[in-house]
């Protein structure tokens, strides 16, 4: 089976809620899963190479911004070569703000600057999720799951 690294900020727990759906249909498919969170663990860039595969969650601040937590992170990507790792990236979001998911958007353009391997479609919630939205965080994973296992093109 697969290592994942599942990488997330959360602020109201609505990306954790998505988190802990992946990581649980993960889990419950016998993938070895790592859970960090931006908060409260070191993160290196350089170990995102240790895994088969890493999803990377964030929630969008005010009107399109990363978060504070996920800031120096982002900017420590520029240094480490992703050519061929692959991800995916997912995050809630609020649809009241012009820019809907913008920091979802923004980790997505910077992993693909920096050659990972990206699922084609980025995983956006509006707010909390509902039955229906962590379904769609189980067929993300799952996706992730073949594309790691070379079933599926990205």
């Amino acid at each position: 089976m697969s290592r994942f690294l599942l990488l997330y900020a959360s602020s109201t727990g609505n990306t954790e809620l998505m988190a802990e759906a992946m990581e649980d249909y993960l889990q419950n498919h016998g993938h070895d899963v790592v859970v960090k969170t931006f908060d409260f663990d070191q993160i290196e860039t350089e170990e995102l190479l240790d895994y088969d595969a890493v999803f990377i969650g964030t929630y969008t601040w005010d009107d399109g911004d990363l978060p504070f937590e996920v800031e120096d992170f982002y900017d420590e990507l520029d240094d480490v070569d992703l050519s061929g790792k692959l991800f995916g990236v997912f995050g809630s979001a609020d649809s009241f703000y012009d820019t809907y998911g913008g920091a979802i958007d923004l980790m997505y353009e910077q992993l693909e600057r920096r050659g990972a391997t990206l699922l084609s479609e980025k995983l956006k919630v509006d707010l909390t999720p509902n039955k229906k939205d962590i379904l769609q965080c189980e067929e993300f994973a799952q996706q992730i799951v073949n594309k790691a296992s070379g079933r599926i093109e990205v």
